[in-house]
Formats: structure tokens, C-alpha cells, sequence
């Protein structure tokens, strides 16, 4: 038994807990904030996704709180029409062995952080923002900004697309940012015309833009995302704006899609970064994990599924003695990197070539999505929805 310290008590750092405690290591885990909660809308989760929630004991937890999909609708944003739709019902599910859902983002946090605190191999401290760490003789140790040292066999970096312990690892600065702005708001569903209560994700599609909204809270709340490529260059996290200004920047949305992003308030706005992939998450017995080792924008809806996926393979990986550690956490690097960094790069051709193209670019797109069955769109996640964590 080894004591390990994660930074980062976010999705990917109580995942990461539970898995290395599982492999019977005491784990510490520090989280900047005072409290441990995760805040943010909706979040969209794959089949891949369950495969680790499973192993972690919390599936069970999160499909109960979760909104059950019945299809993943495109739409042409102007023009109103439907392009194709990928049925996520009984074929998909028996596909893929799990269902894809939508939840709020606390409905995947708190089931996770619920099983952290009753594993009595888990410690969950809040206020302690991890700066730097140090290794020396066989341990390494984390210092936080409050002056606090925390030593331990290994220090997993889950602290995020803006992570302290990355800054020290890869030294590569900071995130890179998309030029594109999404804004985001969250209504009750009995605000939401019967007519357009759709168990579904739905995109609409248009030239420099796209529309995405779903059900969440169990059906009890509306998710709208709607994201604008407007060459931003600012990092904004969270700003609040009108609700004029964001019907404002999509004019050439369709009549129906009016209709629904009309409904949002208090609205608030991200510029969305992402990184570049990397070979090298490792040094020594440090190790990143998640928003930290391979940031991602959304346009796969992977992010918290590949952290999910991450801390399932590292808590195998680290079912292993302390000596061993530093040469396990590099069989973990070399185990995920692949997989991430195409997920990474995939998820920008997505936001580019599939979701915002115009004039002949989009004719062309939606020629080539209404043309595919339901079994050719399941071959083409196959690799995504369907891959084995082992």
C-alpha cells in the first residue's frame, strides 16, 4: 500500500481516486475550491463512459439520474430540415453494451464523489490549490499555495486544461484558444412547448455556427449550447450576457430552432480552448490525467468520458508496489495517449468540417450524413462509443 496524492477533485480526479484506492492505495486528494461540487451544465455520455463507471461501482447511480436518448439528431440550421439521425435505442445499446444518456454535470459528480467519501481509502481536502511539486529520493511531494506539503508515492495531475502540475511537467504554456465563443443557459422543461419537448440531442447546423440542446435533471430541464466560430481571442470563462446579444449573433437560424434558443436566459458565454496532443504525460512518479494530459473541445462530447476512461486504466496500472510506480505510470501514458490524441483532433475536424461549413461545404456534408444507415453511422463511433478500457 502507497499513499498517492491527486490534484484536482474534479470528474476526473474523484475517478482517479476511486480506481487507485481500489487497487489498495491510501489517496489524497486536493482540490483548489473550499468545497468539492462541479458546476456547469449538461454533459453527454457515451457507452465508453459506463464501461468505466462500472468499474468504478457508480454506473448504476449515474444511469438513474441520467436522461435515457432515444436518437442523436442533425439538423440543417437554416434551413429547419432534418439531415440524418442516429438511433440510440435497442440496436445501439446492443451494440455498445450501454445506453448514451445526458446528464447534468452534477448527476455524474455527486454519485462519484458520494462513493469517494465512503471508501476509507480516500481523503478529500478542499482549499488546496496544488502550485508545484518536487520528487526526491523515491516519493514526490506536493505544495500548495497556502505553504502546505503533501508527500506521497505518486502525484496524479487532475487539476484541469489550466493545470499547475502540467505547467511544471511540459512547460508548454497556456491553452490554446478555438476562436470560437459557445453560450450556454439552462430553463425548466415547463417553460418548453409540449411541441418541442424532444427526447433527443439535437445540432443545428449552420455556416460558422451551431445550435445544441437536450433534456437534463431527469427530463425536469432544458440544456441549450449554442457555439459561434467568431475568431475569438480572448480566454472567457463563464461571462454573463443578454439574452439579445446571443439571439443577436445567430440570425439565419430556422424557425423551429428560434423558437427553442428564444427560450434561454441568463445566459453566459466561454471562449473554448483546447491543447495540442502530447506523447509525454510523465515524470517520474508524476502523471497527468484528463483536461490536464488532453484537453479537448466538445464537438465529440468525449472529454469526461476519456477522463473516465484514464483513471480506470491508471487505477489497474497502479495495482503495483511503490517501487514499481514510476515505470507503471509510464505503461499508462503509453496506453492512452493514442486513443486521446486522436479524440482531441477528431473533435476539432468535427467543430471545422461537420458542424460549421457553408454554401456547397454544407450541401456537400449533408448529402453525405443523409446517405448513411443507421448501422453505417454505428460503424462510424464504433471506435469511440464502443472501445474496451480491458
Amino acid at each position: 500500500m502507497a499513499d498517492i496524492i491527486v490534484a484536482g477533485g474534479g470528474i476526473g480526479g474523484l475517478a482517479a481516486a476511486l480506481a487507485i484506492a481500489r487497487s489498495g492505495h491510501r489517496v489524497t486528494v486536493l482540490e483548489r475550491t473550499d468545497r468539492f461540487a462541479e458546476l456547469g451544465a449538461g454533459i453527454q455520455l457515451a457507452p465508453n463512459a459506463f464501461h468505466a463507471l462500472d468499474r468504478l461501482g457508480v454506473g448504476d447511480r449515474v444511469r438513474a439520474r441520467a436522461v435515457h436518448i432515444d436518437e442523436l439528431r442533425f439538423m440543417d440550421g437554416t434551413s429547419g430540415e432534418q439531415v440524418a439521425a442516429m438511433p440510440l435505442t435497442r440496436a445501439y445499446r446492443s451494440r455498445f453494451g450501454n445506453p448514451y444518456v445526458v446528464v447534468a454535470r452534477g448527476d455524474l459528480y455527486q454519485p462519484l464523489l458520494d462513493a469517494c467519501r465512503a471508501a476509507p481509502g480516500v481523503e478529500l481536502l478542499g482549499g488546496r490549490a496544488v502550485t508545484r511539486y518536487r520528487q526526491d529520493q523515491g516519493r514526490v511531494s506536493a505544495f500548495t499555495l497556502a505553504g502546505e506539503r503533501f508527500t506521497g508515492a505518486a502525484l496524479i495531475g487532475a487539476d484541469g486544461i489550466r493545470s499547475a502540475v502540467r505547467a511544471q511537467l511540459l512547460a508548454d504554456g497556456r491553452p490554446r484558444i478555438s476562436g470560437h465563443t459557445i453560450y450556454r443557459s439552462v430553463i425548466p422543461m415547463e417553460r418548453v412547448p409540449e411541441d418541442l419537448r424532444w427526447n433527443t440531442v439535437t445540432l443545428w447546423a449552420g455556416p460558422k455556427w451551431h445550435f445544441v440542446h437536450y433534456p437534463i435533471g431527469g427530463g425536469t430541464q432544458l440544456n441549450l449550447a449554442a457555439t459561434r466560430d467568431d475568431d475569438a481571442r480572448e480566454e472567457v470563462v463563464g461571462r454573463p450576457v443578454g439574452k439579445s446579444h446571443v439571439l443577436g449573433r445567430f440570425p439565419s437560424l430556422s424557425e423551429t430552432a428560434r423558437r427553442l434558443l428564444d427560450l434561454g436566459e441568463q445566459w453566459r458565454s466561454w471562449v473554448l480552448c483546447d491543447r495540442d496532443p502530447v506523447r509525454r504525460w510523465t515524470d517520474g512518479r508524476v502523471a497527468l490525467l484528463g483536461d490536464a494530459a488532453h484537453p479537448m473541445l466538445q464537438y465529440a462530447a468525449q472529454g469526461a468520458c476519456m477522463a473516465l476512461e484514464d483513471a480506470v486504466v491508471l487505477g489497474g496500472m497502479l495495482d503495483c508496489s511503490a517501487d514499481d510506480i514510476p515505470q507503471r505510470l509510464e505503461k499508462y501514458n503509453a496506453g492512452r495517449r493514442e486513443r486521446t490524441a486522436r479524440t482531441q483532433l477528431v473533435a476539432r475536424e468535427m467543430g471545422t468540417r461537420l458542424y460549421h461549413p457553408a454554401g456547397e461545404a454544407a450541401r456537400a456534408r449533408n448529402a453525405m450524413l443523409a446517405a448513411l444507415t443507421a448501422d453505417e453511422l454505428y460503424d462510424k463511433v464504433a471506435w469511440l462509443h464502443g472501445a474496451s478500457i480491458g
